[in-house]
């Protein structure tokens, strides 16, 4: 009989374990930076949050440095639900739509308290055109301010002539056109190796990049023009967060707003301290010059309108909206 009975525990025990296990919902998240990037140890907090707030029921894994999904895929991976969730950069899709670039858009946007307000009146309307895609927003976070690295002085845009401009959207690769240099698209987890390569020699992006690309083995210079600060958005596929329980979209949409608010301080704080390790490391860390720095705001004012008239009447809305903040 006691055999009996502890045999009935054993099955008991072993049909909970299983129903637990059935339970648990197990998502891959591709990311397209280093497990150090801040972006991506953000995510890691996010998924670590939802795992403990969902009581096991939902396990996240964050796969770093664009391994399981090269950047430019993982939007398409995610809306055809290859991955339920993933991170972007939210310009590399300008091409889809202009108003994935509105952040791109030099000098409209050049502080962390402008790029929250641009937010403000991008979301919505991002929103409305992942929706129809069948993808929800979860959460998004800027990279610092950007500047010019280089590996020769730069005073006056016609000194980027003949430049290899390293690209990555619609808008870094204009900049490269207007300004005589060469455009080669090279995204970031490519970075490291087309420097060392010398396949690029330039390029606009944030002191974080140049820190996780160790861009001083290559380039000598940078300019803190503070151009824009473009941002990475984490999305979800609507079919399969329909697919959790109600408690845990509470806990997922709950530490979504977490990792948003944690990850803008972050980017914040953590900017002063980019430029200051590329400075360590011999590069000379600079404003631009007085001609460079009003050449560039000359080129962003003829950068916006060609936005604008390319964005059209949902372009212009987001605008005005952002402007009147």
């Amino acid at each position: 009989m006691i055999d009996k009975i502890a045999a009935l525990a054993v099955a008991g025990a072993m049909t909970l374990a299983a129903a637990g296990a059935a339970a648990q919902t197990k998502w891959d998240l591709p990311a397209a930076y280093p497990a150090t990037n801040f972006h991506t140890v953000n995510m890691q907090k996010f998924a670590d949050a939802v795992k403990a707030g969902s009581g096991g029921k939902l396990e996240i894994t964050i796969h770093p440095g664009a391994s399981l999904f090269k950047a430019p895929e993982i939007k398409r991976a995610v809306q055809t639900g290859q991955a339920p969730i993933g991170e972007i950069l939210i310009s590399n899709f300008e091409n889809e739509d202009p108003l994935y670039g509105l952040d791109v858009v030099p000098f409209l946007a050049t502080s962390f308290a402008e790029a929250k307000k641009l937010w403000q009146a991008q979301k919505p309307v991002l929103e409305k055109k992942l929706a129809a895609q069948g993808m929800i927003a979860l959460f998004s976070v800027p990279w610092p301010p950007q500047g010019l690295y280089a590996k020769k002085e730069v005073n006056a845009l016609a000194d980027m002539k003949g430049m290899k401009f390293r690209a990555y959207n619609r808008g870094t690769s204009r900049i490269a056109e207007l300004t005589g240099a060469q455009p080669i698209t090279i995204q970031a987890a490519e970075l490291s190796q087309a420097l060392a390569t010398g396949k690029v020699d330039s390029f606009i992006s944030s002191g974080a990049t140049g820190v996780d690309s160790k861009v001083w083995e290559q380039l000598t210079h940078f300019y803190d023009t503070q151009a824009w600060l473009p941002k990475d958005l984490v999305l979800m596929n609507k079919a399969a967060f329909d697919k959790l329980d109600d408690a845990t979209k509470k806990v997922v949409m709950a530490e979504a707003a977490k990792a948003e608010a944690t990850g803008w301080a972050e980017s914040e704080r953590l900017a002063k301290g980019f430029l200051e390790t590329l400075a360590k490391n011999g590069m000379k860390v600079q404003p631009p010059s007085a001609k460079l720095g009003a050449e560039y705001k000359e080129l962003g004012k003829k950068l916006t309108e060609e936005w604008l008239e390319k964005a059209g009447a949902d372009g212009k809305s987001v605008v005005d909206a952002y402007r009147k903040m």
